[in-house]
């Protein structure tokens, strides 16, 4: 019988190899992270894959390679 091992953050990072151009993208800290290349987009899901691993929602949410979320960001409308 095979036993599944829990995620832990290590194994849920993407590996560094995603981004291979020049320049490199921002990493997940930076604050520019949505900046990096698209490497996968699925519109019909409403989600993008980023070349730094991180998951970006069309609702403006993101996901973290450690697992961590961030809430929807959204500009706000400015009323004249």
């Amino acid at each position: 019988m095979r036993t599944l091992t829990p995620l832990t953050a290590a194994s849920r990072t993407q590996p560094s190899s995603l981004c291979r151009h020049t320049p490199k993208c921002p990493t997940t800290d930076s604050p520019d992270r949505e900046a990096a290349r698209v490497v996968a987009a699925h519109p019909e899901q409403g989600w993008s894959l980023l070349c730094n691993g991180v998951l970006v929602f069309d609702d403006t949410g993101e996901l973290l390679p450690d697992g961590r979320s961030v809430a929807p960001h959204r500009p706000l409308t400015v009323v004249a």
